[in-house]
């Protein structure tokens, strides 16, 4: 532990900034990853349980995904649901609304992984510069060893590690990124398919009352 320590502090000042995004990026995929694990676990569960409570009574669908409105389809259902008498464009609208409303959350934090997979490697690389004006300043020109050697060596190892820290960062924030923007684009189409077919319910549901 000790040495691992002693090679964060030999990469410089640069690894403050690089240590506090890598704290973050991990804090942020793990708060995401259970997000996502129970969005994945719950929802279509809860869709398709909504979907078979509409077809039999309205009211009934209604109450379910009150009772599930952490959920964001829950949230978006109800955008409509909660609309009375509602005509087969205003229920549409209410659809796509609720779903526009709910891609914040779902995006959540994207930007911050996305800009770390950019400045991660940067500061890696002003460490890499700092090493470098390190060693060179530590050099003076015919005098080599003794404690020039050590300013040189100081230099380069803090342009090494600093380097290294700000690839891995970027690294595992690159996918961190992906992985949750697929799963944003898996539930996004998904979300819109269980609105069609809450839509097509509502429009045959509103003919059989226009037959009768």
């Amino acid at each position: 532990m000790s040495k691992f320590i002693d090679i964060l502090i030999s990469g410089g000042v640069v690894m403050i900034p690089l240590i506090f995004l890598s704290i973050t990026v991990l804090a942020l995929a793990i708060e995401r990853s259970l997000f996502w694990r129970k969005i994945k676990k719950e929802q279509k569960r809860v869709a398709r349980k909504a979907l078979q409570l509409y077809q039999e009574d309205p009211v009934l669908a209604e109450e379910a995904l009150n009772k599930q409105i952490d959920l964001p389809i829950a949230r978006v259902f109800l955008e409509a649901l909660s609309i009375p008498n509602a005509t087969p464009t205003e229920f549409r609208l209410a659809l796509d609304a609720g779903t526009q409303t709910e891609i914040p959350s779902l995006k959540r934090f994207n930007n911050v992984f996305e800009t770390t997979v950019g400045l991660a490697p940067l500061l890696g690389l002003l460490g890499t510069v700092t090493g470098l004006i390190q060693s060179f300043g530590s050099l003076t020109l015919g005098e080599v060893g003794g404690s020039k050697t050590l300013g040189v060596t100081a230099g380069i190892s803090e342009a090494l590690v600093s380097t290294a820290a700000g690839l891995i960062v970027a690294v595992v924030a690159l996918i961190a990124a992906n992985i949750f923007r697929s799963f944003y684009a898996q539930q996004l189409a998904y979300i819109d398919e269980s609105c069609t077919q809450l839509e097509l319910l509502h429009l045959r549901s509103q003919r059989e009352v226009v037959h009768v």
